[in-house]
């Protein structure tokens, strides 16, 4: 992603080989920015901000739990409890989405 670039030059580090090419930096997954001298060209992307979500919709939880699991020892586990509707998981997983 374009924002992931957007690493101020004097915190870039260095990815890649001195000489390499625009191309050959971005294929091999790093950032690449020639507009300041004696900076790394070729550098890391910042790593991506995640965060842990309950997912909205009830038909695509994926079951943390077990029958009659109480919303306490749910949680406990680390997950998401919401008791409705029927005939979906009431404890489910979390979803990792990009902030």
């Amino acid at each position: 992603a374009k924002c992931q670039c957007k690493v101020v030059p004097r915190e870039r580090t260095n990815c890649g080989y001195p000489g390499i090419s625009a191309a050959e930096c971005k294929k091999i997954g790093c950032c690449f920015n020639a507009s300041v001298p004696s900076v790394p060209w070729c550098y890391n992307p910042k790593k991506r901000k995640v965060k842990k979500v309950c997912p909205n919709d009830p038909y695509t939880r994926i079951n943390c739990g077990y029958p009659g699991i109480k919303p306490r020892d749910c949680t406990r586990k680390g997950c998401c409890f919401r008791a409705h509707p029927a005939g979906v998981p009431w404890c489910f997983y979390h979803r990792v989405v990009e902030e």
